[in-house]
């Protein structure tokens, strides 16, 4: 189960966390929507460490910010390739310590992608100092979008904060 408030209290840490360290940040959000970015920056200040961020809900817009076409052909939009490839990707174009890249189904079918969509599987990826960790995840159902994304949030902040601390 997920709480939204506490989610909120993580960002917040995490966004303090990073201004008191000096250290950038950007994403590429799809199944997320910018939900990430958006949470980093209800914290006053962080306009010091978000450098900006991409709401990439189709698989053109990837493509156009970076990801290469042939890693969704060859791996499908859902996969840690993709994740990847998007956070590499808003890293380089932003030149962030450190990027977010995610990408999923929340709870149906897309219908951009059936084929590759699987309700629930998300992946997510952070690249910093000069390497890239990629995750998949497998959510229960949530009962409503925002706690899909918020959950998704949650999950990448997990991770994220494990990299920040070993960053900083």
């Amino acid at each position: 189960m997920y709480s939204e408030t506490e989610i909120r209290e993580h960002y917040r840490a995490l966004t303090e966390f990073l201004i008191a360290k000096k250290l950038t940040i950007t994403t590429m959000e799809s199944a997320t929507a910018g939900q990430i970015a958006s949470l980093i920056t209800d914290t006053e200040g962080s306009s010091a460490v978000l450098k900006g961020a991409f709401v990439t809900y189709s698989n053109e817009a990837k493509i156009m910010q970076g990801v290469p076409a042939d890693v969704i052909a060859r791996y499908t939009v859902y996969s840690r390739e993709t994740a990847e490839a998007m956070a590499l990707a808003c890293q380089k174009a932003y030149g962030a310590d450190i990027g977010i890249g995610v990408t999923g189904t929340m709870g149906n079918v897309d219908p951009g992608n059936p084929a590759a969509s699987v309700p629930g599987q998300v992946y997510f990826a952070i690249a910093a100092k000069g390497s890239v960790e990629s995750y998949h995840i497998a959510l229960a159902p949530q009962p409503s979008r925002l706690m899909y994304k918020l959950a998704v949030a949650e999950e990448v902040y997990r991770k994220l904060r494990k990299a920040v601390e070993d960053e900083g």
